[in-house]
Parts: structure tokens; sequence; C-alpha cells
């Protein structure tokens, strides 16, 4: 079982992942404490690495609890702080490799809409069927984006 997806006992739940940093942005992030300690090493070396370990705690607890999460519940798709019921959405497209990497760039849609994280491979691409809505389509990333899809599909149903 991976740690970023979180499977519930909610029967309305269909899918649940957090899309946290990658351990190597998490580590470079973290070395921001040394580089502040450094600043107060005048005051005392004790203060400066209380200082320093202090600032990197928080900067990693801030980059972990800020990252988004895509849910799909009961009807409703959520990514990140926006949400969508799943009746005005079509056929999810799950794509990873350079199929992702094409969607994630070049191809793109400028009126559609977008939750894409660095470091995670896999990209779900949901055209947008709500004549209403201006956005033309849903573009996420995910780290299991057959699973994603697979949720919104039953979802719709």
């Amino acid at each position: 079982m991976r740690l970023m997806q979180n499977p519930t006992t909610d029967a309305r739940t269909h899918y649940r992942e957090r899309l946290a940093p990658s351990l190597r942005l998490l580590v470079t992030v973290a070395l921001a404490g040394p580089m502040v300690s450094l600043i107060f090493v005048p005051i005392g070396s004790t203060v400066a690495l209380l200082v320093g370990a202090a600032v990197s705690a928080v900067l990693v607890t801030l980059f972990i609890v800020s990252t988004p999460v895509v849910t799909v519940e009961g009807a409703v798709l959520r990514a990140g702080r926006a949400h969508i019921d799943t009746v005005h959405l079509g056929e999810p497209v799950a794509l990873t490799a350079e199929d992702a990497r094409q969607a994630r760039g070049p191809g793109l849609p400028a009126r559609g809409w977008h939750l894409i994280r660095g470091g995670i491979d896999g990209v779900v691409v949901v055209p947008n069927i709500d004549p209403a809505d201006p956005v033309d389509s849903w573009t996420i990333s995910s780290r299991t984006p057959d699973r994603l899809a697979a949720a919104i599909r039953e979802s719709r149903s």
C-alpha cells in the first residue's frame, strides 16, 4: 500500500490521493534550515542550531500540509480547491510516459483547468461536456492515473 493513497472504508469515496512533493524536494527545502542557522551563529551556536532545525521542520511540514488532494467522492471530483460534478465530465484518459509529457506541455489546452505537480509522471485528462462551463477539460497529475480514471468512470454511472 502506498502512503500517498489513503484507502477508506467510506462507500462514497472512490479515490483519494495526496499529491505530496518528492523526497528530493523535501530534502532541498530542509536544507534551508542550515543556511538560516548560519545567520544566527554570531548570537550563539546553540541558538543557531535550534533556529535552523525549527526552520527546516516548519518548511517541510508546510510543504506536506499544503499539497493538494485529489478525490472522487460520490459524484464529485475534487482536485485541490476546485470541484465538479462528474456528470459534466466526458471519458477520462489516463496518460503516462511520453503521452503524459505531451499532455502537460505542448498539448496542454489553454482553456482547460490544470492541477499539475512536478515529479508526478502520470496525468488524467478529462473533457468537460458542460456547455455552460468555459473550461474545456481538466488535466490532473496522478501517481496512479488508471485508478483515478476508473474512479471517475465509476462515479458517472
